[in-house]
């Protein structure tokens, strides 16, 4: 609702109009006697009076600031609602107690689809349970999206690919999926809702930190166990005890992991020195201007490699590998796999990372789309990358933020989806959302109400046969 100046029906003055006042003095006289004036519309209180305070005695401003007028609001604008659990248990209570008690009670659980039926309400509960809502929205619209939807000639690919004029083909392209996540979410039991997102391919790329690669080939030697936030960090050093949040992950996992990486970094030392001479010998035999593969390891390479050697199934890099879903890591020297490359510079240098290699493959994964949506939990280096990756396309189509950071600091973290919009992260006309809110509550929820809403045949049925780029293998 708009507060009008009853004086000259203009809105009341916005901070610029404020610093303009200061930076021109002369103007400070008119503008206070306007914020004198500047009260609410007010109506008697009956209509045959005149008075619009029940005791006349009141003073009018006073009573013009409380009993103001409101706007109508707009037709059709939803009305604050929460969720009436009597739905769930209504059934239940009118069922009497005979032989057939059981069998009655476990028909009428089955018939209320509470979850299904609590987040369609959370549209309507507001503060973050409507964000959450709106990110399930955003998610089932860039999980549906086809070209099709998109007049021809209204799409930017449109006028360079005549291919696209047909309506089969359009039909075929769906929007590439980006998801990201900080390592915590692998560190919890986030890990399982990620692998089964990977395990049945319903995404497309994957942008996580080292302790998100780590962890979860850690994970498949030891567990990690449940903790408590306020446990004595000296106490839990003298146990060799490492603590994340209210996790624990005994050190000794991490003894098995340098133990199972250590013999695997020394073998593709050895492979990359053997491409090296390849390498060099096809580059001595080949014309100038032809692309020869890089015999280095990018990041994406050596995480393809580590899912491919783990071999578990309850790992998310297995299924990756499996699938050959792309796993980035710009960070990957940032953790437990870092500590075990600097131990082997002293044994043998001359392993190198290429991430320029990866910066050139997650770039072109967003240019080579007709659209592409991201999800991204937390923020840092995970959310600014791929975010940046999506600038290279002028901003990815659909968007979904979930974390807890806030804007005010200035950080790319709690950057809001607008400020994306500001460098061309996220594109103009997108309806991103931003859910402030812990992912390990918010994602599983959504989660429900997306990916794994329906059969995952169905969806399997769904994607067969669509691509994300014409000439791509997918």
């Amino acid at each position: 609702m708009t507060t009008t100046d009853n004086t000259n029906g203009q809105p009341p003055k916005t901070t610029l109009e404020e610093n303009d006042t200061a930076t021109h003095p002369e103007k400070s006289n008119n503008s206070q006697q306007e914020a004198i004036r500047n009260v609410l519309t007010s109506a008697s209180l009956s209509p045959t009076s005149e008075v619009i305070a029940a005791d006349p005695r009141v003073p009018s401003i006073s009573a013009s600031a409380v009993l103001g007028e409101s706007d109508e609001m707009p037709a059709g604008t939803p009305q604050v609602s929460g969720y009436d659990f009597n739905r769930c248990t209504d059934g239940r209570d009118s069922i009497e107690g005979t032989a057939t008690a059981k069998q009655q009670l476990s028909n009428a659980e089955s018939d209320v689809d509470v979850l299904g039926d609590l987040l369609t309400n959370f549209g309507t509960m507001g503060f973050q349970a409507t964000t959450i809502s709106q990110a399930i929205h955003e998610i089932n619209r860039m999980r549906s999206w086809r070209l099709s939807d998109v007049p021809v000639g209204a799409h930017f690919a449109d006028a360079n690919s005549p291919e696209l004029e047909d309506p089969t083909v359009r039909s075929q392209i769906r929007a590439k999926i980006f998801l990201s996540y900080t390592s915590n979410q692998i560190s919890c039991g986030q890990r399982e809702t990620i692998r089964f997102l990977v395990e049945h391919n319903m995404v497309d790329v994957i942008c996580t930190t080292a302790g998100g690669i780590e962890e979860d080939i850690i994970k498949c030697l030891k567990p990690s166990y449940m903790g408590d936030f306020k446990l004595r960090g000296s106490e839990l050093r003298k146990k060799g005890l490492n603590r994340i949040g209210n996790l624990i992950v005994p050190n000794y996992n991490y003894c098995l992991f340098e133990d199972w990486f250590s013999p695997l970094l020394t073998k593709m030392h050895d492979e990359q020195d053997e491409s090296i001479k390849e390498f060099i010998a096809t580059k001595a035999a080949e014309d100038d201007g032809v692309a020869i593969p890089s015999p280095y390891w990018t990041p994406s390479r050596v995480i393809d490699r580590l899912g491919a050697e783990i071999n578990d199934e309850s790992s998310v890099l297995y299924w990756a590998h499996k699938h050959q879903i792309p796993v980035f890591c710009p960070a990957l020297t940032d953790g437990s796999i870092g500590d075990m490359m600097y131990f082997h510079t002293y044994k043998r240098p001359g392993f190198v990372l290429d991430t320029v290699g990866d910066i050139r493959r997650i770039n072109d994964e967003a240019v080579q789309s007709y659209a592409t949506g991201m999800i991204i939990l937390g923020g840092g280096v995970v959310k600014h990358h791929v975010c940046n990756a999506n600038l290279m396309r002028n901003g990815a189509d659909f968007a979904v933020f979930v974390n807890t950071a806030h804007e005010f600091d200035g950080s790319d973290s709690g950057a809001s989806p607008d400020e994306a919009v500001s460098w061309g992260k996220i594109r103009m006309e997108a309806k991103p959302v931003k859910v402030c809110c812990d992912a390990t509550i918010a994602f599983p929820l959504i989660v429900s109400q997306t990916f794994a809403k329906g059969s995952v045949s169905g969806w399997k049925q769904s994607v067969k046969d669509t691509r994300c780029w014409l000439g791509s293998d997918e």
